[in-house]
């Protein structure tokens, strides 16, 4: 096991070795600000999961040299696991592109991109005070802060997969996130009648994240619009149009009413069954569904250790949707300092997305918060 701090110096090696291999016009777009908890910090809390302007220096901007030094930075905040899943996420950008006939566009010269990623370093990484880095492209969006030598935050840490199932030779499938998929349907379909009917909110699923790539929080947050969840408007009035009737169609396609809205609408009252009510393998499901999660970064940063029976008891576990495979749903997992979203619901239910995020200290403000109260 190693510890925050030796994350953390892997990830100051591997920053620094990075920047120094940048240019002074790379730089200037690879390294912002030293993060804070204040307005001046607005940049490092900005993220994104649609193929959109994540803030940074692209793998198209760096030479060869270069992108390996972004990638093994990218590694350091990463369990192995993690770090193929989100490689092969920026290679499904290939397969999409085939998918849609290799004619997606949003307003850039390739819409589909897997040379669209992002990194960017804020602060000078070291071990005294705070830096973070940020990494992110479409389905991609890793977040991390180190203070005075630790790493203290990892979240929002939001995964993707568009196609979600891709067909390989021989028969087989690829779906990277296949088990964050299947643990949590298998938990709710193991569920007595009773429980059920209190983990179900509503037999159909809204079309996206219920908290999107909001950077706080907060009670009554409903679901953005896809044309909601971009860096501003195209310039290209056609391409803004084609991508508003998508949206508009998506949300369509979900028939969400206002009442429906309000049933799943984000509260800090966690909604659906409690894992007090679980039995032993329910739990365990439970467990091995936050791992899913917690397991995205190295052993080092995750939580799961600290989920015995006590915490795991005030997890609650909520559904939207059909519990049939290959039919639109949505789940969220929630307690003190935890909020996991999942949807597949676009695409045919053939597109997913997953985020962990902490309601409480996302971008890790809390800490920032005591350590300008500490030096201040």
């Amino acid at each position: 096991m190693t510890t925050r701090r030796e994350t953390a110096a892997a990830m100051v090696e591997a920053a620094r070795a990075w920047l120094d291999l940048l240019s002074d016009e790379q730089r200037a777009i690879g390294q912002g600000p030293m993060p804070a908890d204040d307005a001046g910090d607005a940049e490092r809390r900005r993220w994104f999961y649609t193929p959109t302007d994540h803030g940074g220096l692209t793998m198209h901007q760096q030479r060869p040299a270069q992108q390996r030094a972004a990638m093994r930075l990218v590694a350091t905040g990463l369990s192995e696991a993690g770090y193929v899943t989100v490689t092969t996420t920026m290679g499904l950008e290939n397969v999409l592109d085939r998918t849609e006939g290799f004619v997606a566009r949003f307003d850039r010269e390739r819409g589909r991109d897997p040379g669209l990623y992002y990194l960017r370093v804020f602060g000078e990484p070291g071990d005294d005070g705070a830096w973070g880095w940020r990494f992110g492209g479409h389905h991609v969006s890793l977040n991390n802060l180190v203070v005075d030598g630790a790493l203290v935050s990892t979240t929002p840490c939001f995964m993707g997969a568009d196609p979600a199932v891709s067909p390989l030779l021989g028969g087989a499938v690829l779906r990277p996130l296949a088990r964050v998929e299947d643990l949590a349907r298998e938990l709710v379909r193991s569920l007595p009648a009773e429980l059920a009917r209190r983990a179900v909110l509503l037999a159909k699923a809204p079309s996206d994240l219920v908290t999107a790539n909001r950077t706080t929080v907060s009670d009554g947050d409903r679901v953005i619009p896809l044309a909601g969840i971009w860096r501003g408007r195209f310039r290209d009035d056609a391409e803004q149009a084609r991508l508003q009737a998508a949206s508009d169609a998506i949300d369509e396609a979900a028939g969400f009413t206002d009442g429906d809205h309000r049933v799943v609408e984000y509260t800090s009252a966690p909604k659906g069954v409690p894992g007090s009510d679980l039995d032993a393998g329910q739990r365990e499901l439970l467990r091995a569904l936050l791992a899913t999660y917690f397991d995205r970064v190295p052993d080092s940063a995750s939580p799961l250790t600290t989920y015995d029976d006590e915490a795991l008891d005030g997890v609650h576990v909520a559904w939207c949707g059909s519990l049939t495979p290959g039919e639109p749903h949505y789940y969220r997992v929630q307690g003190p300092r935890l909020l996991v979203e999942w949807d597949n619901t676009q695409r045919d239910a053939n597109h997913a997305h997953s985020v962990w995020r902490d309601p409480q200290a996302d971008f890790g403000l809390d800490v920032l918060a005591r350590h300008r109260a500490a030096h201040h």
